[in-house]
């Protein structure tokens, strides 16, 4: 087996991290920041708080952001970028802010708008901003990974840009910012978080270090995730939630997701599923699929280590951890019409579809598009 293996993101994690800002970009020789946060933290005043505490540091803030941020918000911060002279970026918040932060401190640095290279197999420039990447789920690893998904909402588009330049300077894992997530956020953003890790593990691109991580992030989520979302003031579930969700985080970024993902996407675009809901909802049924694959005896042993008597009892637990916390097990509720359920079939013929070990037909997602409407 040949494999390599990159992790270029520097990461610090522990309470009170979100206040080294200023010495992170001091150590970096960077000045001038942009703080990139997701909307709701203008309102709750924390965006205020790290300017303050970042002491000069950060000199501007974007937050024209919707929870799958459009190709146009990216070029609008580029501009803001352009016109501040920014040196070095801060993303603050979920996915969201990042996605957006890491495509803007790339495109910044270009005359061209982030939709060249958004679903066209253009190469994105490597030439970047510096980045610091603060998240405030539990969620999206998205802070050590050199992925930006973004959507095209005008032509009905979402997909994800992987590029060497996306990967942040630095990541500050604070979990004290999670501590105010409500239970629906924690329950999606959980759910992410073991999608990440247990596609990673069985793409066609896993290797052994991600394997690793793969299965520390996921027996966290099982230990952890309902603990959080039934008690969020629970501070140990909390904090390895947030351990979970960067270690996953390692887990996928080089060996890619692989169906669920490519299913999420038009369930988010199509339906307005949010993303972790929208992975979680096909987890259990593609992890019945691929332990009958050539991967199954793979797939049954980490189960196994996960403490599953086998991978159908796996993905029964993961089943039911979605009932208990209120996310989508079915669709019924949206009463889908054939013609729906065609462009879900349709849509979900994703490139993250054939890195999955089995390969998925179309009368597979019918079926389960069906199964589940």
């Amino acid at each position: 087996m040949n494999w390599d293996y990159l992790q270029p993101v520097k990461i610090h994690f522990g309470k009170g991290k979100v206040n080294d800002i200023k010495t992170i970009a001091a150590d970096l020789g960077c000045k001038n920041g942009l703080l990139v946060a997701d909307p709701f933290f203008f309102k709750s005043g924390l965006v205020q708080e790290i300017i303050k505490s970042a002491d000069g540091a950060i000199v501007a803030s974007f937050g024209e952001l919707s929870p799958n941020p459009d190709v146009t918000e990216v070029d609008a911060c580029a501009e803001v970028i352009r016109k501040n002279q920014i040196g070095f970026v801060v993303a603050l918040g979920g996915g969201s802010s990042m996605d957006c932060a890491k495509a803007a401190a790339s495109i910044a640095l270009t005359g061209d708008s982030i939709r060249k290279y958004h679903g066209t197999g253009v190469a994105m420039p490597l030439a970047h901003l510096p980045l610091i990447a603060v998240p405030t789920t539990a969620g999206t690893g998205s802070e050590v990974t050199c992925v930006s998904v973004l959507s095209d909402h005008a032509n009905g588009k979402k997909s994800p840009i992987v590029s060497d330049g996306f990967y942040p300077s630095v990541a500050l894992i604070d979990p004290e910012l999670t501590y105010t997530m409500p239970p629906k956020i924690t329950a999606g953003t959980g759910i992410d978080v073991l999608c990440h890790a247990i596609e990673g593990f069985w793409s066609k691109g896993h290797q052994p270090i991600c394997d690793a991580c793969a299965l520390h992030a996921s027996e966290l989520v099982f230990q952890y995730l309902y603990r959080a979302y039934e008690n969020p003031t629970d501070e140990e579930a909390r904090e390895k939630m947030c351990e979970a969700s960067v270690i996953a985080g390692l887990a996928f970024t080089l060996p890619k997701t692989t169906a669920s993902h490519a299913c999420s996407f038009p369930l988010t675009n199509l339906l307005h599923i949010p993303h972790g809901e929208a992975c979680g909802l096909t987890l259990d049924y593609f992890m019945r699929i691929n332990c009958k694959g050539e991967e199954g005896a793979r797939i049954e042993e980490f189960a196994k280590k996960l403490g599953f008597a086998d991978a159908n009892a796996m993905a029964d637990e993961i089943y039911s951890l979605k009932e208990k916390m209120g996310l989508r097990t079915d669709l019924k509720d949206l009463e889908l019409s054939e013609a729906q359920i065609g462009d879900l079939v349709r849509i979900s013929r994703h490139p993250n579809l054939y890195n999955n070990p089995v390969d998925i037909t179309d009368e597979q997602l019918d079926e389960m598009y069906h199964s589940m409407a």
